[in-house]
């Protein structure tokens, strides 16, 4: 059977080189076009050594996209870019499958939200498919087991790696600014807690942080509860959810984000109750390029095309061995 080509249009970016290096070892997927004005004309094979085709970064624009006939485009762009790759691919070729790494589309109707754990039953064969943010997917399935019975907005502080940044020079991936520093930053009303608010259905509140590690997300959520609930009620909740979900470790001990990075699960633990039993704690740990972002996007991918869901994705590596 032919591969499905899949075209990649912000690919200089961390999240982008992540995805070419899944593709590589994909196998039914291929390369039809990787789109960067900033490394045009240069081999893919260069940037992103475990691939190992003929491919070259272009500097396309949108209507050359289109054109390129992929059976799929991933749009690793930052934040406000999509619509015109989205409106000139629905126009020329409108049965290309788009899947957006972005937060232009996770508020649009319009867009399948393809956090798969929590929604793949939902899916009806949407050819756009927006991904949900790394940090508000941690969230989320932290809090999912518990949402029915919180009392309260979840309250949720988060710390990623400066990777979560992205390449474009900032404050939040200065190394010197980070060195023995934690930057919390956007503390209310950050788009993640808008993001997660709406696809959790339950409000949350969450205060962002930026650390000095390269990549991996920890998320500490406080959660208020309706009822008493034991230790052994509260795991049996997150086991009944997650057993079946081969990308998700549920644990005992608080996770540690050292222990993530690299992989393309999440883990969650630590299940601490307080004296009355009525607020649990939860950590949760992903990493953000992965997980949060080019393995989940290949999740969505592989759905779409009617590929096996974790096509590609290399289990083995799905978690650090346990200690």
């Amino acid at each position: 059977m032919a591969k499905h080509r899949i075209g990649i249009v912000g690919a200089r970016g961390y999240v982008g080189a992540e995805f070419i290096r899944l593709l590589a070892g994909h196998p039914d997927l291929d390369l039809a076009f990787v789109g960067s004005r900033e490394l045009d004309g240069r081999a893919v094979s260069e940037v992103v050594p475990e691939y190992q085709g003929a491919a070259r970064y272009e500097a396309l624009d949108v209507e050359g996209v289109a054109r390129r006939g992929a059976a799929a485009v991933v749009l690793a762009l930052p934040n406000g870019m999509a619509e015109a790759y989205a409106r000139t691919i629905t126009a020329l070729a409108p049965d290309t499958v788009i899947v957006d790494v972005s937060a232009d589309y996770r508020f649009d109707d319009g867009w399948f939200y393809g956090l798969p754990e929590l929604n793949r039953a939902q899916y009806r064969g949407q050819r756009r498919i927006s991904n949900p943010g790394c940090y508000a997917t941690a969230m989320q399935l932290a809090i999912a087991p518990m949402v029915e019975l919180l009392a309260r907005p979840a309250q949720c502080f988060g710390v990623s790696g400066y990777s979560g940044a992205g390449t474009t020079p900032s404050d939040k991936n200065d190394v010197d600014n980070l060195r023995d520093n934690l930057m919390p930053y956007s503390l209310v009303g950050h788009l993640h807690e808008r993001e997660v608010t709406r696809h959790l259905g339950h409000p949350v509140e969450f205060m962002p942080h930026v650390a000095p590690h390269f990549r991996g997300i920890t998320m500490t959520v406080n959660l208020h509860l309706k009822m008493k609930m034991w230790d052994g009620e509260v795991r049996e909740r997150y086991h009944a959810r997650y057993d079946g979900e081969p990308l998700i470790r549920i644990g005992d001990a608080p996770p540690w984000v050292s222990r993530i990075a690299g992989h393309h699960g999440v883990e969650i633990g630590g299940f601490a109750l307080s004296a009355d039993n009525r607020r649990l704690v939860v950590v949760a740990t992903l990493d953000n390029l992965l997980k949060g972002a080019a393995t989940q996007a290949l999740q969505n991918l592989n759905l779409a095309l009617g590929l096996p869901e974790l096509s590609g994705i290399p289990l083995d590596a799905a978690f650090a061995p346990a200690t």
